[in-house]
């Protein structure tokens, strides 16, 4: 039986950190920042450029190419008051694709900035987009927790709602760096091999990369491969329940390509992951299989990955048999993509099944993500957080990153 996280205590896992220690914008040259090494308890230090000295020869590294989206849009109402509608998550249609190429209407799951001025009524807006002027409205629909329903209707059938979002949308810089979106925030919140738009926020292990250093690790040896999952604004929620179970994770999408769940089998079900989205996405893929094992006819649904299902299936099949299964359930199916989402939380008590490494930056107090840390490193993240507070690392989305080999 597996030690159960549901009851750890949030309070354990916080550690000071002042507000001159969040680094507010990056270091001019990407891949100059600094890279903490922990291997097996031993921590030092290095420059992030000399990231592949550290890796074998032959090991398989993986990214999340998911790109952040201009998700922000302001309105002003007649009355001067100006709202925020702030898309998360794509109602109708629910997917991310599909949704950006429409071009007369499009509906959102949205946060709403400044709501108890728009009760109701239509928020319009003005705009040229492509060279068409369009008028935008925005009509609220039901509340679901925090968010509510947004319809979007536009006027011409040349635009689609990708375009808007490109014009008119702003991007969602967290809001832990206590500013205003700059022009420079486009190129630099944005990894180097972003492609599919879908995120609120940048899976930023990977805003350390530069060509240079992706063709190092190529030299090095080392297979790159890529897999989506879109980062929704639930990853800034902090845990407020004094115990997690309290605590809902909120659910992300993520699709992965047949040949990249080849090459995990080729490479015994081990990687190395870049990011926090990219371990989610790994472990996530095992979990899928345990279902599939279970039944090899589950519908997408039914693969969706619930917040503590790892802690309540107690299957020890093998990582390699796990991706196969869902090779298998692939071919049935006629796909060569697997979409579903997940919702799994990694905690102290989680055993890891895919992820062999990892490269993350340095994450919030009281966090999820320091729960996964924690996790990974065996409870021993307190080595880590304090050698990075006592050696003048940068923390959180813009600052540095760390190494992490248990």
């Amino acid at each position: 039986m597996k030690e159960d996280p549901r009851h750890i205590h949030i309070s354990e896992y916080s550690y000071p950190l002042p507000d001159e220690r969040i680094a507010k914008f990056p270091l001019p040259t990407r891949d100059q920042s600094k890279l903490l090494i922990y291997r097996r308890g031993e921590v030092s230090e290095d420059v992030f450029t000399s990231l592949p000295e550290y890796l074998l020869q032959g090991s398989l590294m993986i990214f999340n190419n998911t790109k952040v989206i201009q998700a922000r849009l302001h309105f002003r109402k007649e009355t001067g008051a100006l709202i925020e509608v702030f898309c998360l998550e794509p109602i109708q249609p629910n997917d991310y694709v599909l949704n950006f190429q429409q071009t007369a209407h499009a509906a959102w799951l949205c946060m709403i900035g400044n709501l108890k001025k728009w009760k109701d009524g239509q928020l319009k807006r003005e705009m040229t987009v492509k060279g068409f002027p369009i008028t935008l409205t925005a009509t609220r629909g039901e509340c679901k927790g925090t968010s509510h329903w947004v319809d979007f209707a536009w006027d011409n059938p040349e635009v689609t709602f990708a375009d808007i979002l490109e014009v008119f949308g702003e991007l969602p810089i967290p809001p832990y760096l206590n500013r205003d979106t700059e022009e420079s925030d486009k190129e630099t919140y944005q990894t180097v091999y972003s492609k599919i738009k879908g995120s609120v926020a940048a899976p930023t292990a990977g805003l350390h990369f530069t060509p240079r250093v992706l063709d190092a690790l190529q030299e090095k040896g080392i297979d790159l491969e890529e897999l989506t999952l879109h980062v929704g604004a639930g990853t800034f929620k902090p845990v407020k329940s004094e115990e997690i179970e309290g605590h809902e994770m909120h659910t992300e999408y993520i699709s992965v390509n047949r040949s990249t769940i080849k090459k995990l089998i080729d490479h015994d079900g081990c990687a190395i992951a870049v990011g926090t989205t990219s371990v989610r996405t790994l472990e996530s893929l095992y979990h899928i299989g345990v279902t599939l094992a279970e039944n090899p006819y589950a519908t997408e649904e039914e693969l969706r990955v619930k917040q503590w299902q790892p802690y309540e299936k107690y299957d020890q099949i093998p990582p390699v048999v796990a991706l196969q299964k869902i090779l298998g359930y692939l071919d049935r199916n006629g796909l060569e993509t697997l979409h579903t989402s997940t919702q799994i939380i990694i905690a102290p008590g989680y055993n890891y099944k895919i992820v062999k490494a990892m490269v993350t930056n340095f994450h919030q107090p009281q966090s999820t993500l320091l729960l996964l840390v924690s996790a990974f490193v065996k409870g021993n993240w307190h080595t880590i957080y304090d050698y990075a507070l006592a050696h003048d690392f940068r923390f959180l989305s813009y600052g540095d990153s760390s190494l992490l080999i248990p």
